[in-house]
């Protein structure tokens, strides 16, 4: 089995002072927010923005359980501080379930993998 790819999307407040300040604290996130995501699996992470909308892509190793992942981010008080600081400049997206943030993505292409029509069926090109 190979490492995973999570593609998930969440919306920051549409305040140029809090979107600066967000990526300010992006620059130098707190090293115990870095060591917990090595230490549950995540293998790198990347978070890309456009305007107010965040794109995050993940790649876990092998075996990375989301629930597991959530239980151990909900009992680490480091974590739960970074994330009461981050609601600060996030929103969720409009299609985003209530009480979630980010929001897993959908992917619809990949040039690497076999084209498929809207039934998922492979098709020529």
């Amino acid at each position: 089995m190979t490492a995973q790819r999570h593609c998930l999307a969440l919306d920051l407040k549409d305040d140029p002072a809090l979107i600066a300040e967000y990526e300010a604290l992006h620059r130098q996130i707190w090293p115990q927010i870095s060591q917990h995501l090595l230490d549950n699996g995540v293998l790198d992470m990347q978070i890309w923005r456009l305007g107010t909308r965040l794109f995050m892509v993940m790649d876990t190793a092998c075996g990375f359980d989301p629930e597991a992942f959530a239980r151990a981010a909900a009992s680490d008080p480091h974590v739960q501080a970074w994330e009461a600081l981050m609601w600060r400049f996030q929103q969720p997206t409009p299609w985003t379930a209530r009480h979630q943030k980010w929001t897993p993505m959908a992917q619809i292409f990949s040039l690497h993998a076999p084209h498929t029509g809207a039934t998922g069926e492979a098709r020529d090109l």
